[in-house]
């Protein structure tokens, strides 16, 4: 039944982790101390590119206001414009009728004499001639007029077409603000994101810096740059390696995958909560928290045969040692997570589909992020999925 379980297990179990820069081996407390200071620079160096990305958007989201004020205006100009045609048109018409019934008039009266009688019926020439200029000053106004109101329409069209235009403009210059704003959005969510896993790293550093200021000072009195840590730990050295647990079937193997690196071994087969050993004895560097692909995971310092390795441990469910810690082979340093109960399938740790501990061993000491280099399969363990175990000293021949 066991096998069976093992098996369904290892059919659910996926994950990914991403290498980024590769970091070197701190060897003293002056590697620890730089590698702080570059990740400080780092995240003052993302903070104000965020800070910039974010400005850039609040100047664009108020040329959009302003721009949608200026269309507002040209369409209320635009709406004038039209009305202003429209009154012009209707007193053009006006003025034709008004224009028709004189003429008509004039042309009765000219048939009936009646024109000439009223101009011929003027008492004296000052009559004559004022009676003469009132019949030109009718017809004339009438057409001074009309000229007029088409000169008043034509430029109201004209104004019609430029105020068009420049609808057209303030259109395209909001969609471009948008299209900016949008943009500068994706940057500032990935300074953001940036800062989440910077953060994190900081943190890491820092107390790595922190534990091993203190084992150094406490051990040889001594925290400057030039102190060596291995030191400064009393780590008792270990002979010979164990299996961070009890059972397990490989499910992943170290390489790169579907973009990436995978920096170390997928073991399944075992539900979360199970205990998480120490493969070896150490000194815990540094512990990561919710990540956003590995979840929470913790970095161990340990010397085997006299040489340094770093051992790491992610998807854990728990974690239960802190940074400084002496840890033996015997210690509880988490238990196994990543599965549909806790982190996978829209969890915070996007880099699993399923129960597993993702387990890594890296030649040199790193307080965290190993590099794709400096990786080796872990002791007592093949590079190939399928292989299991049964016990922490089963090791592979």
């Amino acid at each position: 039944m066991k096998k069976v379980i093992v098996i369904l297990l290892v059919a659910f179990i996926s994950s990914s982790i991403f290498i980024g820069k590769v970091n070197a081996a701190a060897e003293t407390l002056g590697d620890l101390r730089r590698e702080y200071e570059s990740l400080l620079r780092e995240k003052q160096d993302n903070d104000n590119k965020s800070a910039e990305a974010k400005n850039e958007i609040a100047q664009k989201q108020s040329q959009i206001a302003q721009a949608e004020k200026d269309l507002t205006k040209a369409e209320a100009d635009q709406k004038d414009a039209e009305k202003a045609i429209e009154d012009s048109n209707d007193k053009i018409v006006s003025l034709k009728k008004e224009s028709e019934k004189v003429l008509m008039y004039m042309q009765q009266i000219q048939g009936q004499n009646a024109y000439l009688e009223y101009v011929t019926g003027a008492t004296d020439m000052t009559e004559l001639i004022t009676r003469l200029e009132a019949v030109k000053q009718v017809s004339g106004y009438i057409s001074t007029t009309v000229s007029d109101l088409k000169t008043e329409i034509k430029k109201n069209e004209d104004l019609t077409e430029e105020l068009k235009e420049k609808q057209k403009k303030l259109d395209a210059e909001i969609e471009r603000y948008k299209n900016k704003i949008v943009t500068l959005t994706e940057s500032a969510n990935s300074y953001d994101k940036f800062a989440l896993g910077i953060n994190d790293k900081l943190k890491a550093a820092k107390d790595s810096l922190d534990a091993n200021e203190k084992i150094c000072r406490e051990n040889l009195g001594r925290t400057d740059d030039d102190v060596k840590l291995s030191e400064c730990s009393k780590v008792p050295v270990n002979g010979r390696w164990m299996m961070p647990l009890t059972e397990g079937i490989i499910t992943s193997t170290i390489g790169w995958r579907w973009g990436s690196y995978h920096n170390a071994l997928d073991i399944g087969g075992n539900w979360e909560g199970t205990p998480v050993y120490a493969a070896a004895s150490g000194t815990v560097a540094s512990i990561l928290w919710h990540t956003s692909c590995g979840g929470n995971r913790v970095y161990i310092y340990v010397t085997v045969d006299g040489k340094q390795y770093t051992t790491f441990y992610y998807h854990l469910l728990e974690i239960k040692v802190n940074v400084g810690d002496i840890v033996d082979q015997n210690t509880v340093i988490g238990t196994v997570g990543g599965g549909t109960t806790s982190t996978a399938y829209g969890g915070y740790d996007a880099c699993t589909t399923g129960a597993h501990l993702h387990y890594g061993v890296a030649e040199g000491w790193y307080p965290y992020h190993v590099g794709e280099g400096y990786v080796i399969t872990p002791p007592g363990l093949p590079n190939y999925e399928g292989y299991s175990f049964s016990s922490r000293l089963d090791f592979y021949q």
